[in-house]
């Protein structure tokens, strides 16, 4: 079966919400609160959750990574990180109610930490990433326990002595909620690896909002964001390592889409009548 013929609609267990297929990677149809309330309900299910956040970019590597699309399948929430992706579910007609992108997330989860005390564990970004990102975060949540954090060194998930420190690192201090800032595909398919292991309620996969949150690298303007232009900032900021990415790679999204829609045409004419 490819990937996008998954059947457009199914409920999950853990949102209790509608999931819609966007070329092949089943999206639960959740506002932001609702993810956040999810990620509630998962630090109590204590069954080792995680939350992947797609956007355009990983909807073309899931089409090509038999590890990622096997990370996603394991996951308890996924949510539509990007404009494109909220866009192509009105085209394909099973709209999506909003995007929820995990830099957002991030601070949803945050603030539903410190209204229930969860403990929080920080892990991924660059060099003073997470750190950073801890420091502004319990600037803006005073009440908020972030008992770990920590950026590890390039390539380390190829080393298994580094993974089984990191690994030691978060067991020993019991965190409700981790954060996980490695990029795609990494962060998922190290979350599907070591989750169990880590032994944490609800992992949430987040991208680079380490580096967004400490002010390391600056976001795009909101209203960037709500036009779907946030990739031409982050292409602006750092073209040398993303233009590969969205002006290469990234495009052919569009054509899975249209191939969705034709395909969902085609089944409907041929329908008993």
């Amino acid at each position: 079966m490819c990937p996008s013929d998954h059947p457009a609609r199914s409920r999950d267990p853990v949102s209790g919400a509608v999931k819609v297929d966007i070329a092949g990677i089943r999206i639960d149809n959740v506002s932001m609160s609702e993810a956040v309330e999810a990620i509630e309900r998962m630090t109590g299910r204590n069954a080792s959750g995680y939350v992947v956040t797609p956007n355009v970019d990983h909807v073309v590597r899931y089409r090509r990574d038999a590890g990622l699309r096997a990370a996603y399948a394991g996951a308890a929430l996924v949510v539509a990180d990007g404009m494109p992706l909220i866009w192509s579910s009105r085209f394909l007609g099973t709209p999506l109610k909003e995007r929820v992108a995990g830099s957002d997330l991030l601070f949803g989860s945050c603030e539903l930490a410190e209204r229930k005390g969860y403990r929080l564990f920080f892990l991924g970004g660059r060099a003073g990433a997470a750190s950073g990102a801890a420091d502004k975060i319990r600037e803006m949540y005073p009440g908020i326990r972030i008992i770990g954090h920590y950026s590890p060194p390039f390539g380390f998930e190829k080393d298994r002595d580094e993974n089984e420190r990191i690994i030691r690192m978060i067991r020993d201090v019991g965190p409700d909620l981790l954060f996980v800032g490695l990029g795609s595909p990494k962060q998922e398919k190290w979350i599907l690896e070591h989750r169990h292991a880590c032994g944490v309620p609800a992992t949430i996969a987040v991208g680079g909002s380490f580096e967004f949150a400490s002010g390391l690298v600056r976001r795009a303007p909101r209203w960037m964001q709500r036009a779907g232009l946030e990739w031409l900032w982050r292409l602006a900021m750092e073209p040398g390592r993303l233009w590969r990415r969205y002006l290469r790679n990234d495009p052919v999204f569009f054509w899975y889409i249209l191939e969705q829609r034709w395909r969902a045409a085609g089944r409907n004419r041929d329908a008993p009548r």
